[in-house]
């Protein structure tokens, strides 16, 4: 074989090497990052001087049943699986494991991480994580941790414009007509319409929900503003980011505020009595993310002094709300129990990138959703 053959035989070769077809576990992978807008953490894991592969991995599978368990057994990679059923399996379980991967709240639970003393990756399969930012043995720790994400914001994102559109063509009112038995363009008259083409949204938090809210109410043909911390860039259905210090200044124009926002020292109580205070008489307030983000007092005065057209809430403060809590007697209130995320259609996702993550700490490559500890998201 002459040379010029030869090289180019070899750069054939090479060409098929350098771009083989991903494995189809690759390939699910590489389609629910870009879906959900999910990156890899900028360093590997090995390079935390407290990596091992881990020796002990503790699935928490109570409350709701663990999916494609096999699977996590043969990524182990050697390492003792436990699949813990209560809380107190769990805790001793935890005593000399690596690893600990589950849902919120079991997996922040304190008898367990505390108890964790060679813990070294908290692994959330939600994507909320303040009730551990909240355990000092977190950070003191350095545990790294991953959380999910972006992987439920189209859904949630869903829900906020249902309460939105609910809100807005009267849904609340014609719900409790509904229950009484009664049809009456009277009790219609008495609800003031909204059509909202045109109309303003804020998202607070353009975040992986916020931003699948923002697509919808642009959609819808509604102009859309948001806030988010840091960042540069924006989505070409966004006319404006701001920084959260620009919240006030952006919601005295908006018909519809989504709060869209983890919560974190700097997001507890931020939706005030001052915040209320600027809002038109006509918008809506929209929270599918936490409770904790709003003063409930604020938002009751606004809704019962006519201030606020209408709160579409997902999420309170407390939760569960008592039976004799009077944000019950709120006008124009739209309540959902905390299920924004809920849907018929199974989230493989979920498990393709817990699957991945696990692959990837024990290989000590970086993890997906790693969660900035000083953050809190």
């Amino acid at each position: 074989m002459n040379t010029r053959l030869t090289w180019m035989v070899a750069v054939i070769c090479i060409a098929g090497i350098a771009t083989p077809a991903l494995p189809a576990a690759q390939d699910e992978v590489a389609a629910a990052m870009t879906r959900h807008g999910i990156q890899p953490a900028a360093t590997a894991a090995r390079q935390n001087p407290r990596w091992r592969k881990p020796v002990k991995i503790v699935l928490l599978a109570w409350g709701q049943p663990w999916q494609r368990v096999e699977e996590f057994r043969q990524l182990a990679a050697g390492a003792t699986v436990v699949l813990a059923t209560d809380v107190t399996t769990a805790a001793a379980a935890a005593s000399d494991a690596d690893v600990i991967i589950g849902r919120n709240p079991e997996i922040c639970d304190p008898r367990i991480v505390n108890n964790a003393k060679q813990l070294r990756w908290l692994a959330s399969l939600n994507a909320g994580v303040e009730l551990c930012m909240g355990l000092p043995a977190v950070k003191a720790r350095n545990l790294v941790m991953t959380n999910m994400r972006g992987l439920d914001s189209p859904v949630i994102a869903e829900h906020a414009i249902a309460l939105m559109l609910g809100l807005a063509h009267g849904l609340d009112r014609f719900a409790i007509d509904t229950s009484n038995h009664v049809w009456s363009r009277a009790s219609a008259a008495r609800v003031p319409m909204q059509y909202m083409e045109g109309k303003t949204m804020l998202v607070s938090g353009l975040g992986g929900i916020g931003t699948e809210v923002a697509r919808r109410a642009h959609g819808l043909g509604m102009r859309v503003v948001a806030t988010r911390v840091g960042g540069s860039g924006k989505p070409d259905f966004v006319e404006h980011v701001g920084q959260p210090d620009e919240l006030l200044a952006l919601a005295k124009t908006a018909d519809v505020i989504v709060s869209a926002v983890p919560l974190t020292a700097q997001t507890t109580g931020m939706y005030d009595a001052k915040f209320f205070a600027v809002l038109k008489p006509t918008a809506f307030f929209i929270n599918i993310a936490r409770g904790g983000s709003v003063v409930t007092g604020a938002l009751m005065a606004a809704l019962n002094e006519g201030r606020l057209a209408g709160a579409g809430l997902d999420v309170v403060d407390p939760e569960p709300l008592p039976p004799d809590h009077p944000l019950w007697n709120s006008p124009r209130i739209l309540f959902t129990p905390h299920i924004s995320a809920g849907s018929d259609v199974a989230n493989e996702a979920r498990w393709t990138i817990a699957l991945d993550n696990l692959r990837r700490y024990v290989a000590g490559e970086p993890l997906l959703n790693q969660v900035d500890l000083e953050r809190g998201f």
